[in-house]
């Protein structure tokens, strides 16, 4: 089992200057009286207190009007970090995905590191504008020079997978090495990766273990995936199947559908853990339904076979279809067998 992992998109990290984080100013008479007085800072801080209730009463409305308010003022933090999120994600104010990327253009052409990284996410994805790899290339080149890890990882996934450059895996494996060394918990996943395959460096399973670690042992659940794999296949450590369940439950209990996969195949095989097809089932419907095709595809073994739920065709046939859909080869197999019978 391997599953490339890339970044994830709006994860939070810190930056030079001001941090984006979830550590808010705790609301205070001062606080407020500033941000009345018209100071950007102040109110991109109220703002915070509002949206995560550090001090006041909950209030997503009143985040948005004071992200707003320091926003107009150029600051380029309520621009991208807030009032650029809130437009993306709802927060306060209905979805518009043209007004998040505009307010994440004004951020990154002051230069902001983080504005520039997410702007190339708009981008790559085309959310907001029209899809633009090379574009985002550029931005996430100008994120990753200022030294941000977020813009670095996604510089070394441009590399490493031919997003709007040609592929480069010395490149790659040095531009995740410096999000990685930065604590950057995707850039340490990826390095790992880079370790485990000879990516742009020669092989080395104990370092790759040693990154997914770092990942894993931060909270990241696809790291917590990728260490449960390599205990479970001896990667750079002993083989240890209950520590390999331990790490796939961490994963699966963080809703990663990968973790889910996995952690319903330890169930299902006995990896770890005694088996339980029934436990086996739940969690590849957990899986399935998140639109996962590994999972769609064993849901659909599950019910062909009747492990951990009754005999269905119907219900196997379904499965497989979404998987096969999704270009899973094992499902397209099951499909083609089932209709020659």
């Amino acid at each position: 089992m391997k599953r490339l992992i890339g970044c994830l998109v709006f994860a939070i990290m810190t930056m030079g200057g001001w941090a984006e984080d979830n550590k808010t100013e705790p609301y205070s008479a001062e606080l407020v009286k500033k941000a009345e007085e018209g100071d950007a800072y102040a109110q991109y801080r109220l703002g915070q207190c509002y949206q995560m209730g550090n001090g006041v009463a909950k209030d997503e409305k009143k985040a948005f009007e004071w992200y707003t308010k320091s926003a107009e003022q150029g600051n380029a933090h309520g621009q991208y970090n807030k009032l650029g999120r809130c437009y993306r994600i709802g927060i306060g104010v209905a979805e518009d995905e043209k007004k998040a990327f505009e307010w994440y253009t004004k951020s990154a052409e002051q230069g902001n590191a983080h504005g520039q990284y997410r702007l190339g996410n708009f981008y790559r994805e085309g959310v907001g504008v029209a899809k633009d790899e090379k574009k985002a290339f550029v931005w996430y080149t100008k994120s990753a020079e200022q030294g941000d890890s977020r813009g670095q990882c996604y510089l070394g996934l441009c590399y490493r997978d031919g997003i709007g450059i040609a592929k480069d895996e010395k490149k790659s494996f040095e531009w995740f090495s410096k999000s990685a060394e930065q604590g950057d918990a995707d850039g340490q996943i990826n390095l790992g990766e880079c370790y485990e395959g000879a990516k742009g460096v020669s092989r080395d399973e104990k370092k790759a273990f040693e990154w997914y670690t770092k990942s894993a042992e931060q909270g990241n659940a696809y790291g917590q995936n990728r260490l449960g794999w390599a205990y479970e296949s001896g990667i750079g450590v002993s083989k240890d199947e209950k520590k390999a369940f331990e790490w796939y439950k961490k994963s699966a209990e963080q809703g990663n559908v990968t973790g889910q996969y996995v952690f319903g195949r330890c169930h299902l095989k006995g990896i770890g853990v005694a088996k339980d097809e029934k436990k086996a089932f739940e969690l590849y419907t957990k899986a399935a339904e998140q639109g996962d095709a590994w999972g769609q595809g064993q849901l659909g073994y599950c019910y062909e076979s009747g492990k951990g739920v009754a005999m269905d065709e119907k219900e196997a046939l379904r499965w497989w279809t979404k998987a096969a859909d999704q270009g899973d080869e094992a499902a397209q197999r099951a499909l083609q067998k089932f209709k020659s019978k």
